[in-house]
């Protein structure tokens, strides 16, 4: 291969790919960002949509599994897609990748802004400009990180993640042994249930929910860059799911039990936080804040990995131009890639700037979010079932795991994506949610000879 489109080869081992995929998920940025909006729309059953979307995402993460086997390629679904249907539909897939992670500049810098701003200047936390200017210079930040190489992005991403949910896990610790004995809201096993709830607020918890576990897939778009390609992306996106599904529900029983609804509402993309002032002293429930931060930082790092590793396979395979596939021949990462997704994180950044309230932002973007994950999740899962088919006729364990688990997740996806744009979204974030996947029809025109050749 061209040394000026390859990647640094064996340079993250299992336990690095784990660490990548729990915090591709963000455990604490997630909690703190969309806790408020999921307890907003499901209640006290909030616990059922976690366990439901984990049980969702398990099966999209399996079907990721054994497709990695087929062909461990950075551009991930893009690739297998490709393979399996045809080149157009795995272009809109890896597309609609791209189109989630440059969205994802603006949900996923805001919440590290808001905590450095409730550190240094509190009083303009709630300012969209304020938050604007302080999320540019974390992507920034971040952005060099990414340049440097993987083996330093690795090491950056062990120490914050290992801090992080170190963080984390004391404050749900402390929570539940401040206020297990006498909860604002009794445990009980009907919180579990998702039938008790109606379709409509199942729907929306269910697609904040996705917005919790996105992110794990990053794993698959590293594969070229592990020790060995076919078997640590799958094992170590599976190992992350499981964790970060304890984790999610975990937080979400700790935060039942320690707050109030208006102070679920009041805390807004700072949950953690809350849950901290209550149990910490001050100043020492800061560290939620330093947690967030962190967490925030190593999921930037990690949508940034996949955005650049989508785009360098797109050109590598010719079907966009061969600049955004260009490597340094330094640092071995796709330098002009991270340079497009930087860019565009900053322009996004900048229109969101003119949303009335940081809120309204982070509502928006993960709504607009969850609807291309379960676009380029479905088709994966669906995917897998299709070329694993045979085994229907040989083997009945293998036949759960390859193709019932995959279709009955990505049926349920897309019956959640449909249901919310229909009912439950706004007609801004429907066009945005559907027009983000149809923006790759022009690339698609523009690169026709490459498809058909």
């Amino acid at each position: 291969m061209d040394q000026k489109t390859e990647l640094a080869a064996g340079s993250l081992s299992i336990t690095e790919s784990i660490i990548m995929g729990v915090s591709g998920t963000s455990p604490s940025y997630s909690a703190a960002a969309t806790t408020a909006a999921l307890i907003g729309a499901v209640g006290i059953y909030s616990p059922s949509s976690v366990i439901i979307c984990g049980l969702i995402m398990l099966g999209i993460t399996v079907s990721f599994m054994f497709l990695n086997k087929l062909s461990p390629n950075a551009g991930a679904s893009y690739v297998w897609i490709r393979m399996i249907f045809n080149q157009k539909l795995g272009f809109l897939a890896g597309w609609s990748l791209l189109v989630a992670t440059a969205l994802f500049m603006v949900s996923g810098t805001i919440p590290a802004a808001t905590a450095t701003l409730a550190l240094v200047k509190p009083e303009v936390i709630d300012d969209p400009i304020w938050v604007t200017c302080f999320a540019g210079g974390w992507l920034t930040f971040v952005s060099i990180i990414v340049l440097k190489g993987i083996r330093q992005t690795s090491v950056a991403q062990m120490i914050f993640t290992i801090i992080e949910v170190a963080i984390m896990l004391f404050i749900m610790v402390a929570a539940l042994i401040a206020f297990l004995d006498q909860p604002i809201q009794e445990l009980s096993w009907s919180l579990f249930n998702p039938f008790n709830t109606t379709l409509e607020t199942f729907t929306r918890g269910a697609l904040i929910a996705l917005f919790f576990f996105w992110g794990w897939d990053v794993t698959m778009n590293l594969n070229e860059e592990t020790k060995d390609p076919d078997s640590i992306p799958g094992k170590a996106a599976f190992w992350s799911m499981v964790i970060n599904i304890l984790l999610f529900l975990v937080f979400i029983l700790c935060t039942l039990v320690a707050l109030t609804d208006q102070e679920i509402q009041q805390s807004s993309t700072n949950v953690l936080l809350k849950i901290a002032e209550k149990i910490l002293p001050s100043p020492w429930a800061n560290i939620a804040l330093i947690s967030i931060i962190l967490s925030t930082i190593g999921t930037i790092e990690t949508s940034m990995l996949q955005f650049t590793r989508t785009l360098f396979s797109k050109a590598r395979d010719g079907v966009l131009h061969p600049r955004w596939g260009k490597v340094h021949k330094t640092w071995k990462t796709p330098w002009t890639a991270t340079i497009v997704v930087w860019a565009l994180g900053i322009g996004f950044l900048i229109v969101a700037s003119h949303k009335p309230t940081v809120r309204a932002i982070m509502t928006t973007s993960i709504d607009v979010i969850s609807f291309q994950v379960a676009f380029y999740y479905s088709l994966c899962a669906i995917a897998c079932a299709w070329h694993f088919r045979n085994v229907l006729k040989e083997d009945f364990i293998k036949s759960l795991l390859l193709i019932v688990w995959p279709i009955v997740s990505a049926l349920t996806l897309t019956l959640i994506a449909v249901y919310a744009a229909v009912y439950s979204f706004d007609s801004q974030t429907v066009l945005l949610g559907i027009g983000g996947i149809l923006t790759g029809l022009i690339p698609l025109a523009m690169n026709r000879k490459a498809f058909a050749s």
